[in-house]
């Protein structure tokens, strides 16, 4: 007799209005980042890449957590020191993934966001938070220290506030992350859904273009010593200026008319 029972996805992809919408869909296991669940999500972001009508991207979840972090019982159940090191590797490149890929990702975070689910929220553009949201980098208490949530964290925060969370694991609410510069948005939970998707569709109705070079562009002058960083703004923007949605939106401010974008 054939088995026709369907596997339920750990992770799915749903497009409107040029907005992907990724959702973990593993609710029974917190969300947990299983090395499957980082393999549907690092495949699905790879697919969104490559998709000109893509523009723009919210990273959600079922049930009442966002996502508890690593899968504690797979990573319990690894012995072999490779086996480890493969994990966390594999970890790190979805969060590269994240920064890297095109189109701006926006986390819309309700519930628990914590140890990798909250380096998850870190490694987004943008997050919008619920007012009941917290966020905890909790390894320091079963003696895993977030390690690698820590290099997420400490690029939008404070030394001192991200060393406070780390070393003490205390979980912080919606409006504390906002003042630290964890999220950038918080909204009341009934109207999470309404905030997210109109701050990712107005990020979708500017210049594809315009947004890719800019996201680009940020990421790689954090990193330079100030004056080399002016250089390369300097010739991002003069590369900007030859693209048709450059020329066409600065015409259309002038001739006082909405611009026509074609993402190019």
């Amino acid at each position: 007799m054939v088995d026709e029972r369907i596997e339920t996805p750990l992770a799915t992809r749903h497009d409107q209005d040029g907005v992907a919408t990724v959702t973990l869909t593993n609710p029974g296991r917190r969300n947990a980042l299983s090395c499957a669940m980082m393999k549907s999500l690092h495949d699905i972001f790879d697919a969104i890449a490559t998709d000109r009508d893509i523009r723009c991207v919210i990273l959600a979840a079922e049930g009442p957590v966002f996502c508890a972090g690593h899968d504690l019982k797979e990573m319990n159940g690894i012995s072999d020191c490779d086996k480890h090191a493969a994990l966390f590797s594999q970890c790190s490149d979805l969060m590269m993934r994240i920064v890297t890929l095109p189109q701006p990702v926006i986390a819309k975070v309700h519930g628990m966001a914590t140890a990798a689910g909250c380096q998850l929220v870190a490694s987004c553009d943008l997050a919008v938070a619920g007012t009941s949201a917290k966020f905890a980098t909790p390894g320091v208490n079963i003696g895993l220290f977030c390690s690698t949530p820590m290099v997420a964290l400490s690029r939008n925060i404070s030394r001192k506030h991200a060393m406070r969370m780390l070393l003490t694991g205390d979980p912080i609410n919606a409006e504390t992350a906002l003042s630290m510069g964890l999220v950038s948005d918080v909204a009341a939970d009934d109207d999470l859904d309404v905030a997210t998707t109109t701050l990712a569709r107005g990020i979708a109705a500017r210049s594809g273009m315009t947004v890719q070079t800019g996201k680009q562009a940020f990421y790689k002058q954090l990193e330079m010593p100030l004056s080399d960083a002016y250089a390369y703004a300097s010739s991002v923007m003069t590369g900007n200026m030859q693209k048709h949605d450059a020329r066409e939106g600065i015409g259309a401010f002038v001739e006082k008319r909405h611009p026509t974008w074609r993402h190019e």
